[in-house]
């Protein structure tokens, strides 16, 4: 079958992250010269500065390191989603020109992603949802058939393609655009898809720079649920699974 997993992996960051952090935002308030900061800052422990700026909101020194992720596994409903995070860039798996024929898939149809919701109904809801998908693929062919083949066929083809069909993703965003992300994508309230691999995403950027993104996650974790009425009314359960008491 076609169905597939979330795939994340960061593949580049700026290099000592935090390090480069601390140096920019020390320039902003010491008289020193560029190499005489740039060793001083080598020489010290900066977590406790860098955990200082956040708590004070100095975040234009935290714009100046990035953080790159290669994403599959996720659906054109996710695409839709994440592309609305303006500061950011992204590269993304093009419909144009990848054509998604049957003879091209080795699994027999194009790669989809099945909703939790259909699959927490149980085997008979996902087999229906799997006889709609290699429909799909059934009509897809046709059409490409129908318009002469190849890329030129592709093009209009994709447009009986589902929001399930399955993308792959570059994306580039700073550090200071990637908490934001997290407070918003990693909400309870957020779209189940986007939500987790907002998680992943996280998880291996606290890995690399976890200073800066001690704190990182949903808004509520720092203050305030932002939903008003809208909450999901699960503020303790959400803290307690990121370790905030």
């Amino acid at each position: 079958m076609g169905k597939t997993k979330l795939k994340v992996r960061l593949l580049e960051h700026t290099p000592n992250p935090e390090k480069l952090v601390a140096m920019a935002a020390r320039l902003c308030y010491s008289p020193a010269k560029i190499d005489d900061l740039a060793e001083n800052v080598a020489e010290n422990d900066q977590q406790a500065f860098v955990k200082k700026l956040l708590d004070m909101g100095h975040y234009s020194a935290v714009e100046h390191v990035s953080f790159t992720f290669g994403i599959e596994g996720v659906s054109r409903s996710l695409l839709a989603q994440i592309t609305r995070h303006r500061i950011a860039s992204f590269s993304v798996k093009s419909q144009r020109y990848v054509g998604e024929t049957r003879e091209l898939n080795a699994q027999g149809t194009f790669e989809y992603i099945i909703p939790e919701t259909i699959a927490g109904l149980g085997p008979e809801a996902v087999a229906e949802f799997e006889e709609q998908m290699a429909q799909i693929q059934k009509w897809y062919d046709g059409w490409v058939a129908k318009l002469g083949g190849g890329r030129g066929a592709y093009e209009d083809a994709r447009f009986v393609l589902p929001n399930a069909a399955e993308t792959k993703i570059v994306v580039t965003m700073n550090a200071r655009e990637l908490r934001h992300f997290f407070t918003l994508r990693c909400c309870q309230r957020a779209q189940w898809e986007i939500r987790r691999l907002a998680e992943e995403m996280l998880q291996l950027a606290k890995a690399v720079a976890p200073v800066l993104f001690t704190d990182a996650g949903p808004e509520c974790l720092t203050g305030p649920c932002p939903e008003g009425k809208l909450s999901c009314g699960q503020r303790t359960e959400v803290r307690k699974r990121y370790g905030i008491n």
